[in-house]
């Protein structure tokens, strides 16, 4: 972690946490703001040949004086539990039953199929195209025979979209954008969305609107949040076995 980003302060510890949990020998470095490029590239470097290392995640956002892209190039894609590496992204992308999966698209997976439902030929709407949850969890609901609509700033109607939908995933950071008005009766709701109002952390869905019409929704906080770090922790235990073969 570079920085002193509160969210960020906040990811780290989490995931500090839970690999004393489950017992995973684990690093932390908390690098001041002013950290060069060049300094936290050779960090990387050493950790891709540190054998105790596993895994290796860059805590995002890092200052603007360093290339987000150049960092995530820079990891040994075997140890990218983050599933951010393009040779990780591409393997997703491919399908390859080996890929990687990226956290918190994997993680709202899994709380998908939670419900009991079957996947195959269910509506399922994803409201955000960011490459680190929108456009995999596009992916991976695709991979499941799900017929995928990816929605974003410039959609027409996102009501109309998000209406239709009996699955819906919301990931933009726009606290209350999915109101209940607007969710097809029994569907399931993923909240991915995070933002601070009023110093209490919302969702991109109104909850006390939505929780009444739909089947299954999951709350903010507490609800995708410690699937990705499950997820997280599951990555570094593959990736783990992948470099012990």
């Amino acid at each position: 972690m570079v920085g002193t980003d509160p969210a960020s302060q906040v990811y780290v510890n989490a995931k500090e946490k839970a690999c004393q949990e489950v017992g995973f020998y684990s690093e932390v470095y908390r690098l001041p703001e002013t950290t060069s490029a060049a300094e936290l590239l050779a960090l990387v470097a050493r950790l891709n040949l540190d054998v105790r290392i596993s895994g290796i995640l860059v805590q995002l956002p890092l200052p603007p004086q360093i290339d987000e892209s150049k960092v995530i190039l820079a990891i040994n894609p075997a140890k990218d539990v983050d599933c951010f590496h393009p040779l990780n992204t591409g393997a997703l992308l491919a399908g390859l039953s080996s890929a990687i999966l990226p956290c918190t698209p994997a993680g709202c997976l899994e709380l998908i199929k939670s419900t009991g439902g079957v996947l195959a030929g269910k509506k399922a709407v994803v409201v955000g195209r960011s490459n680190i949850v929108g456009k995999p969890a596009a992916l991976l609901l695709l991979q499941n025979n799900c017929t995928v609509t990816l929605c974003h700033s410039r959609t027409a109607d996102l009501g109309a979209e998000v209406r239709q939908a009996d699955i819906v995933i919301a990931a933009v950071g726009q606290p209350g954008l999915i109101t209940g008005e607007m969710i097809k009766p029994g569907a399931v709701i993923i909240d991915v969305g995070t933002s601070r109002v009023d110093g209490k952390l919302t969702g991109d869905v109104d909850f006390a609107s939505a929780v009444s019409a739909a089947g299954f929704i999951t709350p903010v906080p507490g609800g995708v949040g410690p699937m990705t770090i499950a997820m997280l922790m599951q990555n570094t235990l593959h990736a783990y076995l992948a470099q012990s073969q």
